[in-house]
């Protein structure tokens, strides 16, 4: 079992950056991918990006490219959302899930809000 908890949401302007972090504990990861989703009130909750654990390999929704970045750091056991040139349209509530690799996403952190103003 799985375990995650979110860090670092708040309330930015327009342009500004924000890192967030997914602290994991419990079983290794070695067999996971990670994965950032995002929940805006009203709206369906959509993918962000994600990263295999043990290889690295990293995948982005087209509205992360170019200025979201995954990475994980293999020592704190942890995941990092890099968010640039934040835009209003960026706030939501943020998610961490893990999933197997042969699997779905079904283990789910609390979540971090993440309030961009104009």
């Amino acid at each position: 079992q799985v375990q995650l908890v979110e860090s670092g949401g708040g309330l930015v302007q327009a342009g500004d950056s924000l890192r967030l972090s997914c602290a994991a504990s419990g079983r290794t990861l070695s067999s996971y991918a990670v994965g950032w989703f995002r929940q805006a009130p009203g709206e369906e909750r959509e993918f962000v990006a994600s990263v295999i654990w043990r290889s690295g390999l990293t995948s982005y929704a087209d509205f992360a490219k170019g200025r979201f970045t995954i990475t994980r750091d293999p020592g704190k056991k942890s995941v990092y959302l890099q968010m640039n040139s934040l835009k209003p349209e960026d706030t939501a509530l943020y998610y961490c899930a893990a999933r197997l690799l042969s699997g779905a996403y079904d283990t789910w952190g609390q979540g971090t809000q993440v309030t961009v103003s104009s």
